[in-house]
C-alpha cells in the first residue's frame, strides 16, 4: 500500500501544462514513423491502382463496378460526422471550444493513419508480397476505427493535455484493432454500425481512463463546467450533422444490395423515434417543462449507436422504432440519474456523458442485435439471404441462428474486456506526471494549450468565487456570486 500511494503523491505533484518540447516532439517523431511505415507497408489496391485498366478488360466490367462509386458517398458522410459532427459536439463547454473541436482534429488526423496500418495488418495484409493493399473501405474503416477514441475523450474534454490524447490514440487505436479482428473474424459476430466494436468499446475505454485520472478537486474549476448559450449552439451544429449522417455511418460497410439498403431505413427510423423520446423525458423531468440542451444535444442520437449491430438484419420498421424508443428513455435518464451517481459513487467524472450516450446504448445495440441474430429464420431471410446476412460461409457454413446469437453476445463481452481493461492499463500511463496536464483548478480552460484573442485572455471570470481566480482584487475579498451558468449533468 505505501507503493501504491507514493505513486499516487508522484503522480498528482505540481502540474506543469508547458507543451513546448513534448507535443512537437511527439507528432513530428510518430509523424516520421508513419511515413516510414506507410513507405514499407501501404500500398493501392487493385481498384485504385493503374493496372485497373487491365483487370477492366480481363473481367470485362466498366468503371462503375469500382468500389469508389459505392463508397465514396458513405465516406464522405462518415468523414464530415469525424471531424465536424464529433468536433462540434464538444465545444459545448463555454471556454473550451477550441480544445474541443481543435483537439477532435488533432485526434483523427493521427489516428487515421495509425488505422491503416494496424487494420491493413489485421485485415489487408496481401500474404504474397506482404503489403497492405488500401481503397476508400480501408478509409471508411479507418474513421470507424478513429471514432472510438474521440468517444473516449468525450470523457476527458477539458482535463488532459494534447501528448495524453495522443497516447490515448496510439493505444486505443491498437487495442481496437486487436479487438475488432477478434469479434469480427474470430468470434464471426456481425456490428456493420459498430455498436460493439465502436461506441462500447471506446466508451468504456474512455470511462476506465477517466476512473485512473479522477480529480478530487475538479470543483475547483467547476466556473468553467458548463456551457454558455452560444457555445451550446455550436455543439447543436455537431448534434444535427451526426443525426443526418448516422445512417451512412451504420451502412457505410454493409454489403451492397439490401443489407446496405436496410441499415439505412433501420437508422433513419431509430432516430427519429429518439428524438421524441428524449424530448418527452427531458420536459417531463423539468418542474415546468422546459427542455435540457444537454439531453437535446446528445440523447437524440442514442438511437443510432443502439441500432447499430442490427442495422443490417430484419430488425422490422416497428422494431426500430421500438429500439429508438428504449434508446432514448435509458440515455435521457442517464443523464439525469446516472452520471450524477457515477461521479458522486464511482468516482467517474464523464465531462461528455458518454456513457449514456456511447457506452450504455452500445450495449443495448449488442443486446438486440444479439437477439435479433437468434431469431433468424429461413422463412424471413430466406435461405441465400440468411447465408449473405449473417455469412454463413467457409468455416461458418455450418452455424446457425441461435448460435449466431451467443456468438454476437461473445463479441459484446469481448468488447467490454478490451474497453475496461485497455482503459485501466493507458490510464495508468496517462497518470504518469509527465504529460502536461492541466492543474484541478484549471481545466475546462483554452489558455492553458491555445493562444486566445486578446479580449478573451482578458476577461475575468466573475461566476464563482474561488481562491484561483485570475481577478486577485475579488479573490482576496469574501466576494460571492451565484453561479449563473448550468454545468452539465
Amino acid at each position: 500500500m505505501g507503493g501504491v500511494q507514493s505513486f499516487r503523491e508522484m503522480c498528482d505533484s505540481t502540474k506543469n501544462t508547458n507543451v513546448r518540447l513534448s507535443l512537437p516532439a511527439v507528432c513530428v517523431v510518430w509523424q516520421t514513423a508513419m511515413i516510414i511505415l506507410f513507405g514499407i507497408f501501404i500500398r493501392y489496391n487493385e481498384e485504385s491502382d493503374p493496372h485497373w485498366v487491365d483487370l477492366k478488360k480481363h473481367k470485362n466490367i466498366s468503371d462503375i463496378e469500382n468500389d469508389f462509386y459505392f463508397r465514396y458517398p458513405s465516406f464522405q458522410d462518415v468523414h464530415v460526422m469525424i471531424f465536424v459532427g464529433f468536433g462540434f459536439l464538444m465545444t459545448f463547454l463555454k471556454r473550451y471550444s477550441f480544445g474541443g473541436v481543435g483537439f477532435n482534429f488533432l485526434i483523427a488526423a493521427f489516428g487515421l493513419q495509425w488505422a491503416l496500418l494496424m487494420q491493413g495488418w489485421f485485415h489487408f495484409l496481401d500474404h504474397a508480397d506482404w503489403k497492405i493493399k488500401i481503397g476508400v473501405e480501408n478509409l471508411i474503416n479507418a474513421d470507424f476505427c478513429v471514432a472510438g477514441c474521440l468517444i473516449a475523450y468525450g470523457a476527458l474534454l477539458g482535463k488532459v493535455s494534447p501528448v495524453q490524447l495522443m497516447v490515448l490514440t496510439l493505444f486505443g487505436i491498437t487495442l481496437f484493432a486487436v479487438e475488432e479482428y477478434i469479434i469480427l473474424n474470430l468470434i464471426h459476430a456481425r456490428d456493420a454500425g459498430g455498436s460493439m466494436v465502436i461506441h462500447t468499446f471506446g466508451g468504456y475505454y474512455g470511462l476506465s481512463i477517466s476512473w485512473m485520472l479522477y480529480r478530487p478537486n475538479l470543483d475547483q474549476s467547476s466556473r468553467l463546467h458548463g456551457s454558455a448559450y452560444h457555445s451550446d449552439v455550436f455543439a447543436m451544429i455537431g448534434t444535427l450533422f451526426l443525426w443526418m449522417f448516422w445512417p451512412s455511418f451504420n451502412s457505410a460497410i454493409s454489403d451492397h444490395g439490401d443489407g446496405q439498403h436496410r441499415a439505412v431505413i433501420n437508422t433513419y427510423l431509430t432516430l427519429a423515434s429518439t428524438v421524441l423520446t428524449a424530448v418527452a423525458v427531458s420536459s417531463l423531468y423539468q418542474k415546468h417543462g422546459k427542455l435540457d440542451m444537454v439531453h437535446i444535444q446528445n440523447s437524440t442520437l442514442a438511437g443510432g449507436v443502439a441500432v447499430g449491430t442490427a442495422a443490417e438484419f430484419m430488425l422490422m420498421p416497428y422494431g426500430s422504432l421500438i429500439v429508438g424508443f428504449c434508446c432514448g428513455l435509458l440515455s435521457t435518464l442517464g443523464y439525469i440519474y446516472i452520471t450524477p451517481f457515477l461521479e458522486k459513487y464511482m468516482k467517474i467524472q464523464d465531462t461528455c456523458g458518454i456513457h449514456n450516450l456511447h457506452a450504455m446504448p452500445g450495449v443495448l445495440g449488442g443486446i438486440v442485435g444479439a437477439i435479433t441474430a437468434a431469431a433468424a429464420t429461413e422463412s424471413v431471410y430466406g435461405h441465400e439471404g440468411l447465408i449473405n446476412t449473417f455469412e454463413f460461409k467457409d468455416d461458418f457454413k455450418d452455424m446457425v441462428p441461435t448460435r449466431q446469437g451467443g456468438h454476437q453476445a461473445a463479441g459484446l463481452c469481448v468488447a467490454l474486456c478490451f474497453g475496461i481493461g485497455g482503459g485501466l492499463i493507458v490510464g495508468a500511463i496517462l497518470r504518469l506526471p509527465i504529460w502536461g496536464d492541466p492543474a484541478d483548478d484549471n481545466c475546462f480552460d483554452d489558455e492553458a494549450y491555445w493562444e486566445l484573442p486578446e479580449d478573451e485572455e482578458n476577461t475575468p471570470p466573475i461566476l464563482q468565487y474561488n481562491n484561483h481566480m485570475r481577478n486577485k482584487d475579488i479573490a482576496d475579498t469574501n466576494f460571492t456570486m451565484e453561479q449563473v451558468s448550468r454545468s452539465r449533468p
